[in-house]
C-alpha cells in the first residue's frame, strides 16, 4: 500500500497538532495544581502595632539599647520573604507605639478591629505584632473579648531588627505559621516567641534581656520547628468561643488600679486609688495575696463605698487561695486565682461592664 506526499502531510499534521493539544492539556493541569496550591495557602492579616520588633537599634551590638516602634508592618513583612511560602499575608499599621503607651482605649480599638477581620470570609487567621512589655496584658484581654475560634496570635522580640542575632524574624514566621495552622483553631488566643506557643491566659514576661524572655507557670502549649506545630495541652479556661464577653459590645472600660505589696506600705495609696476613680483595686500583695493589718481598716472602708477588693499576688507562681491569710468571704473581697496582678486588673476591668455582684465576679475569676 503506497501513501501519497499529501497523506503523509496530513498525518503529520495531525500527530503535531495532537501533541500541541496533549502539551496545552498539560500547561492547564500544572496551572490547576499551581493555583490549588496557592488557593490552599492560609490568608493571614498582620496588624502592627510597634514595639521592639519593629524597634532599631544604632549598631549592631545594641540589643537592649534602642529605639521601639520604627519600621513599618509592610518593611516588617518585606523583611521575611520566607513567609510567602507560608501563607498569603497583608499587613495593617493600627499603632505605632511601644506597648508600654497601650492604653484601656487603645486596647479596644484593637480587639475591635481584631473581632472584626476576624468575621471576613476571607481571614484565616490574625497575626498581631506588639511591644513585650504588654503583651501578656494585650493577649489576655483578646483571649477573653474576641468571640472566635479563629487564630489569633500575638508576637513580639526581644531584640531590634538591626542586632546581631535578632529574634524578631524567626518569631514572626512562626506566629503566621501557627496562626496558619488548622489545629490553631479554638485554642484561644496564642503568643509564639522563641519557638514556643504559650496561651495569652497565662503568658508573662519574666526577664527583660533574654529572648527567652516568656513562659506560664503551667508550661507551653505547644512549640514551632521549622515551621510545623507541635501541640501537648489546651487550656482548661473559658476564652473566646466560650467566653460571655464580646468586645463587639464593649466602647469602655472602668478604671481599675494596681497596688503593688511591700513591706511599710502606705494606706494612702489605696484612697489615693479610689479617689482617682478606680472602681476596683487589686492588691498585689506579698506572699498569698496579703494585707498588712494596718491597711485592713482602709481596704474594708473603700468596700463599704463600693469598690472591689481583689487579692492577687506579686509572686510570679502559685495562685491565691480565698479566705485565707484574709476573711474574704466577711470582708466581701475577691481573689484573683492564679492570675497575675496586671491580668486580674484586666478581668475586673471586663467583667465589671456586665456586673458590680461580688459573687459573679468571683465566679468569674475562677472561670476564667
Amino acid at each position: 500500500m503506497t501513501h501519497t506526499l499529501d497523506d503523509r502531510s496530513g498525518f503529520l499534521v495531525r500527530l503535531l497538532a495532537g501533541a500541541a493539544l496533549m502539551c496545552s492539556l498539560a500547561l492547564v493541569q500544572v496551572q490547576a495544581q499551581s493555583q490549588a496550591l496557592t488557593a490552599t495557602k492560609p490568608r493571614i492579616v498582620i496588624l502592627a502595632t510597634g514595639g521592639t520588633i519593629a524597634g532599631a537599634g544604632a549598631t549592631a551590638a545594641n540589643s537592649a539599647t534602642y529605639q521601639a516602634a520604627k519600621v513599618p508592618v509592610d518593611k516588617l513583612i518585606a523583611g521575611v520573604p520566607e513567609i510567602g511560602d507560608v501563607a498569603e499575608v497583608r499587613g495593617e499599621q493600627v499603632f505605632q507605639i511601644a506597648s508600654e503607651s497601650f492604653t484601656n482605649e487603645k486596647l479596644v480599638q484593637l480587639a475591635k478591629r481584631v473581632s472584626q477581620l476576624a468575621k471576613e470570609p476571607g481571614v484565616d487567621g490574625i497575626v498581631i505584632t506588639h511591644g513585650t512589655d504588654t503583651l501578656e496584658e494585650t493577649a489576655f484581654f483578646l483571649n477573653i473579648v474576641v468571640r472566635t475560634d479563629k487564630p489569633i496570635v500575638v508576637v513580639g522580640s526581644m531584640r531590634p531588627g538591626t542586632a546581631m542575632s535578632a529574634d524578631g524574624m524567626l518569631n514572626l514566621l512562626n506566629a503566621v505559621v501557627v496562626a496558619g495552622s488548622p489545629q490553631s483553631r479554638g485554642k484561644g488566643v496564642l503568643v509564639s516567641m522563641n519557638d514556643q506557643i504559650d496561651t495569652g491566659r497565662d503568658v508573662s514576661k519574666r526577664i527583660n534581656i533574654q529572648t527567652g524572655a516568656f513562659s506560664s507557670p503551667w508550661g507551653p502549649l505547644g512549640m514551632v520547628v521549622e515551621g510545623k506545630t507541635y501541640w501537648f495541652r489546651t487550656l482548661a479556661k473559658r476564652h473566646t468561643m466560650t467566653s460571655e464577653f464580646d468586645i463587639d459590645s464593649i466602647d469602655k472600660l472602668p478604671e481599675v488600679q494596681i497596688i503593688f505589696g511591700s513591706g511599710n506600705m502606705s494606706p494612702a495609696l489605696y484612697e489615693a486609688a479610689a479617689k482617682g476613680g478606680a472602681k476596683a483595686i487589686v492588691n498585689a500583695g506579698t506572699g498569698n495575696g496579703s494585707v498588712p493589718n494596718y491597711a485592713v481598716d482602709t481596704l474594708r472602708a473603700l468596700r463599704a463605698q463600693g469598690v472591689q477588693i481583689i487579692r492577687s499576688s506579686r509572686v510570679a507562681g502559685g495562685f491565691v487561695l480565698r479566705n485565707s491569710e484574709q476573711p474574704d468571704d466577711k470582708y466581701d473581697w475577691l481573689v484573683a486565682h492564679d492570675l497575675n496582678p496586671q491580668k486580674a486588673k484586666l478581668l475586673a476591668a471586663v467583667a465589671l461592664t456586665k456586673t458590680s455582684d461580688t459573687k459573679e465576679l468571683q465566679r468569674i475569676f475562677w472561670e476564667y
